[in-house]
């Protein structure tokens, strides 16, 4: 089990990326958050093992269809024990 802290730059809000990144995540099987930032990145929190975290994170690399990922940062973190996806405003 690890735990993932994310950030995601580029054109990822008003894209329903945090919808996007939620069903994606409840399709693998990963507990964590999504919310956007006032940066205009999008930050995720995920934990799971190590197969479908990497699915994930290939996800977040292109997004939905309408977003333009231009950066991704990776931090590796505690696992925190998360139950289920959810979007936070």
């Amino acid at each position: 089990m690890r735990h993932y802290n994310i950030t995601i730059s580029g054109k990822v809000q008003g894209c329903y990326f945090r919808a996007s990144a939620k069903a994606k995540a409840e399709q693998l099987g990963i507990a964590g958050m999504v919310k956007n930032l006032p940066s205009g990145e999008v930050y995720v929190e995920v934990e799971g093992n190590d197969e479908i975290l990497d699915e994930f994170i290939q996800w977040c690399q292109n997004g939905p269809a309408y977003a333009q990922v231009k950066d991704i940062d990776l931090e590796e973190a505690d696992v925190k024990g998360l139950k289920g996806f959810e979007v936070k405003r």
